[in-house]
């Protein structure tokens, strides 16, 4: 199992998920971490999933296209990644207590 630490508006949600889950699948079936994490098309296009790696970051897979247009350049060096994109196969922490993503 997979330790997921979500901050959010000001609260740490903890919880566990399967090796190599992707969070928004996740919670689009209202499994955690449901309702906590923000995500809205799940394909990339949006960045509302965006948020910021605390901790795991060295286990992720380079970014994708969709994270390189969504976010820059710059914000993908700060730590910024779009969780649809990920699919966690380590313990890894994230923040959505961010300036919001306007592409």
């Amino acid at each position: 199992m997979v330790k997921v630490v979500l901050h959010k508006n000001g609260e740490v949600h903890e919880g566990e998920v399967k090796d190599n889950s992707n969070l928004v699948v996740r919670a689009g079936i209202r499994q955690f971490p449901y309702p906590n994490l923000s995500f809205r098309c799940g394909m990339g296009k949006c960045a509302t999933c965006a948020c910021r790696v605390l901790d795991g970051q060295e286990h992720l897979p380079a970014p994708n296209w969709k994270e390189k247009k969504q976010l820059g350049a710059e914000r993908i060096e700060e730590g910024y990644r779009l969780v649809c994109q990920l699919w966690v196969t380590h313990d890894i922490e994230i923040t959505q207590d961010i300036d919001p993503i306007n592409p």
